[in-house]
């Protein structure tokens, strides 16, 4: 079986599928988007062009979402992530032209952005619990921390398969549940 085959998202139905776990629309219903501030944060937003056109995309949701409402826009908080090594100076110089083309395309219907930095691992902590509303990630999180213990049944695979062993699903299955957790820490109660 080709790999191309094997690694894709979830299929279009079902409980596990992208589309059933993908609606920010019914954040509207929970008065999420009522709070003063929306809290965002991008882990691994490495240093490209790219990076703030994730903030671009979320405000315009957010705004949307809350015109459909009847919703004040709230303001943004937008906390860019990446390891230590990252030249973040690349985002800074981005940010007046995203300021200004924000002005330009929303005007005053919304409120103001603020964008900052974050260095670390977000294998650790980075953010005090309740802080954040959205957490995004495109190609990060998908990395582990660390290699889980208990793979050694799992020779002929790079990855978790069908013929892995149930030894093999139980270390990722384990690992997966901190690091999930820490992430969910991070989420405002309501």
């Amino acid at each position: 079986m080709a790999l191309v085959d094997i690694l894709h998202m979830n299929s279009g139905s079902g409980d596990s599928s992208y589309a059933n776990n993908s609606l920010f629309t019914g954040m509207a219903n929970k008065d999420i988007l009522s709070d003063h501030c929306f809290m965002v944060a991008d882990l691994g937003c490495s240093s490209g062009m790219n990076t703030l056109s994730l903030a671009s995309n979320i405000i315009d949701i957010v705004h949307e979402v809350c015109q459909e409402n009847n919703r004040k826009t709230p303001q943004f908080q937008v906390y860019l992530n990446d390891l230590f090594g990252n030249d973040f100076n690349n985002v800074f110089k981005l940010l007046p032209n995203f300021y200004k083309t924000l002005r330009k395309c929303k005007g005053e219907q919304i409120g103001p952005c603020f964008v900052s930095v974050v260095p670390g691992s977000f294998y650790g902590r980075l953010f005090p619990e309740e802080s954040l509303h959205l957490i995004h990630s495109s190609y990060s999180v998908h990395w582990l921390s660390q290699v889980p213990e208990g793979l050694e049944n799992n020779k002929q695979n790079i990855y978790i398969a069908k013929t892995s062993p149930l030894d093999v699903l139980q270390a990722y299955g384990k690992q997966f549940k901190p690091i999930l957790q820490s992430f969910y820490n991070y989420a405002p109660r309501k």
